[in-house]
């Protein structure tokens, strides 16, 4: 992270926003602070203190979510960064683009769960992820592959693996480079690519 803000700050001085929201509605402060996160002119928010707005997703033909809840802020932001750990689960890349999942309001998407986006995995999540990405294009993403957590599911901690590699650019294109180059086979990946050609960027 000190290395993308210290990039952008060479040749901008515009406010940098950092936000994100805990699928266990922990305080994103008390994250921030425990990953040592402390940038000067850097403003570090949590999605559970935004403004919320519902957005209508382009697609002429939604996979699963005709409209989303977002942070407000998002949609006024001159340009939108998703910075990815590398995480492979069960066969299947979690990049940049399901990155976006955190912006989502956990208090619209819980379900009947106690925690996190139930209500959006009982959709299917592969799906929810090729939504959102239509839905809140960003500009950049950066997947820090260095080193790889592999699951076989969602629970446990998984095994961390060196890699040694950091992918950036377009998010579904920088997702799909690091699926191809670690012989993935990534299901939202294919939604988007047969979606792409429905909505002008």
């Amino acid at each position: 992270m000190e290395a993308v803000i210290s990039t952008i700050r060479e040749v901008s001085e515009a406010d940098i926003l950092i936000l994100d929201g805990s699928p266990d509605q922990e305080s994103m402060e008390e994250v921030y602070h425990a990953l040592g996160y402390k940038f000067p002119r850097v403003h570090m928010l949590d999605v559970r203190d935004c403004i919320l707005v519902e957005v209508e997703n382009p697609l002429p033909h939604p996979f699963v979510m005709s409209t989303f809840w977002l942070p407000n802020l998002v949609l006024y932001c001159d340009y939108l960064i998703s910075i990815s750990p590398c995480k492979i689960v069960a066969g299947q890349g979690d990049f940049t683009v399901t990155n976006l999942l955190s912006l989502l309001p956990v208090s619209k998407y819980r379900g009947e769960s106690e925690n996190g986006w139930g209500a959006l995995y009982s959709l299917g999540i592969q799906k929810v992820a090729a939504d959102l990405y239509f839905t809140l294009p960003f500009d950049l993403g950066i997947l820090e592959a260095r080193t790889k957590l592999v699951r076989n599911d969602d629970s446990g901690p998984g095994e961390e693996e060196s890699y040694g590699k950091v992918f950036v650019g377009e998010p579904y294109e920088v997702d799909k480079e690091a699926s191809e180059a670690m012989g993935l086979s990534t299901d939202y990946l294919r939604l988007i690519e047969g979606s792409r050609s429905q909505v002008q960027f």
